[in-house]
């Protein structure tokens, strides 16, 4: 398992993909790990656990899941 107690840029990027993997987004083009700072690491992290403990997400998890990663992305 990947140590992600180091924010870096290497592991917001492994998170992002897995994430985007984990969800089957179809317009996981969009969410690129550049656009997430190591300032919100920890918060991204939390979504990361959360999509990583789960094996099926409703309609309405993915949604959420999606919008707080909208939230998360630098404007």
């Amino acid at each position: 398992m990947r140590n992600l107690e180091e924010p870096n840029v290497d592991n917001i990027a492994y998170m992002i993909e897995e994430i985007k993997s984990k969800l089957r987004m179809a317009s996981g083009a969009a969410m690129q790990a550049t656009n997430f700072s190591l300032q919100k690491y920890e918060d991204l992290r939390d979504v990361y656990e959360i999509v990583a403990s789960k094996d099926k997400f409703s309609i309405s998890e993915v949604e959420a899941i999606v919008s707080e990663l909208g939230q998360l992305r630098e404007k």
